[in-house]
């Protein structure tokens, strides 16, 4: 797929993608700022006092009358962690103006009013409305505390955690509950106007409107942006290889035990990692779903993910607590037998397609593309679906094999049953 990106503005970016085959246009606006533990969970609570009202329409009522004169176009706000970026704002879905009787157009009106969300929230004494700042405080509250109960992706977060402890990766995009407990209307207010006018802007649009016209509507749109002293995306640094395994536990009031692990890698042949990650527990033909699942059932679930900015691959798995030794004990042979290239001709084409596969499919889902390009632009990277997987066209077995012997193990976390806790 075509894609364009360009400067609009000191700090903000348009990256432009034309589609035809959409009945619905697609319009995001994010800014992106470093993931700080002390900033996150305000960060977090922004978009969603910022989608409660504008001066023009200030409260959800009016907001939703509105759209509903859009011909039921909707705008989410979305709170995203991307590399060690945060990446805060709304999204925006209407109807594609080829598809709309009389020539009515919607690209100007939905960019205007993105823009009054993000510039001109209805406010109260100069600041955000009172009860919308209590009423969203307590809900971020609650979304944070509701973590826990979703155990694979408590587990999954406290790996991260754990084995990031001290680097911004480890973050939760939410931030944590004592923070969010903390803040003040004050202070976020401040922290909204440093935002507007220090923060990187990244615009995506997926439609069919040419790339003038949607210059032209956003360059209006957000014409009234302060624009100073513009900072810098956080890069993220590969996180350095621990000497010694981590190694924690946790004991809740859960009937089925949580293994997590995290392996650090040592090459930069991201192509590589992948491709071995892939092999390792990366898809349904992996040595984890087909041998720790599957043939010997160990796991309920196994699988592993490659996380490129950060140079980490982690595994989850859910297990009985009996079993977590011979779990572990097999996840580390199956990773073994990747390093040592133990791998028929089968699985290597498997998992090369899979790749190839997603990188494909991805220009399908308008979502999928913002969501993939606004990873590319919080990260500094460069790539397209179309490179990548032309990357891992070219990705040999050697290299595969080279590649994940410089992945060690790291940090292992396991969250088992109260009752056999010591």
């Amino acid at each position: 797929m075509e894609r364009i990106r360009t400067q609009l503005a000191n700090g903000v970016y348009l990256t432009y993608l034309p589609a035809r085959k959409f009945k619905t246009s697609l319009l995001s606006a994010q800014f992106v700022t470093p993931l700080r533990r002390e900033t996150a969970s305000a960060c977090a609570l922004l978009p969603a006092i910022l989608r409660r009202g504008t001066v023009r329409y200030p409260d959800l009522g009016a907001l939703s009358a509105q759209l509903d004169r859009l011909y039921g176009a909707s705008v989410d706000y979305t709170v995203r962690k991307q590399g060690e970026n945060q990446c805060v704002g709304f999204v925006a879905s209407f109807i594609d103006d080829s598809y709309i009787p009389g020539g009515e157009q919607l690209l100007e009106p939905v960019a205007e009013l993105l823009g009054e969300l993000l510039c001109d929230p209805v406010t109260e004494r100069g600041r955000f409305v009172s009860a919308y700042f209590e009423g969203e405080k307590t809900n971020l509250i609650d979304a944070i505390r509701s973590q826990v109960n979703d155990k694979r992706e408590y587990a999954y977060a406290r790996l991260l955690q754990e084995m990031c402890g001290e680097e911004p990766y480890g973050i939760s995009r939410l931030g944590d509950e004592e923070s969010a407990e903390k803040l003040q209307m004050k202070k976020l207010h401040a922290l909204y106007g440093e935002l507007l006018s220090t923060a990187r802007l990244e615009l995506f649009y997926c439609g069919s409107a040419p790339l003038e016209r949607v210059r032209q509507a956003l360059a209006a749109a957000f014409a009234t942006l302060p624009r100073d002293g513009i900072r810098d995306i956080a890069v993220a640094e590969p996180h350095p290889a621990r000497a010694e395994v981590k190694r924690v536990e946790e004991a809740m009031d859960v009937t089925q035990g949580k293994l997590g692990m995290g392996f650090a890698c040592g090459s930069d042949d991201r192509a590589a990692v992948l491709m071995g990650n892939t092999l390792f527990g990366g898809s349904s033909n992996s040595k984890l779903f087909l041998n720790v699942r599957e043939k010997l059932s160990l796991c309920y679930y196994a699988s592993s993910n490659y996380h490129r900015q950060k140079r980490i691959i982690t595994v989850s798995s859910g297990i009985e607590f009996q079993n977590y030794q011979k779990a572990y004990d097999e996840i580390m042979a199956q990773l073994a037998a990747v390093q040592a290239g133990r791998l028929e001709d089968w699985e290597l084409e498997g998992a090369r397609s899979t790749l190839l596969n997603a990188y494909a499919s991805m220009g399908d889902s308008q979502g999928k593309l913002e969501n993939f390009y606004l990873g590319q632009a919080a990260t500094g990277q460069e790539d397209t679906p179309e490179l990548l997987a032309e990357q891992v066209r070219q990705v040999t077995a050697e290299r595969i094999f080279d590649a994940m012997q410089t992945v060690s193990l790291d940090t292992v976390y396991f969250l088992k049953g109260k009752e056999g806790a010591e």
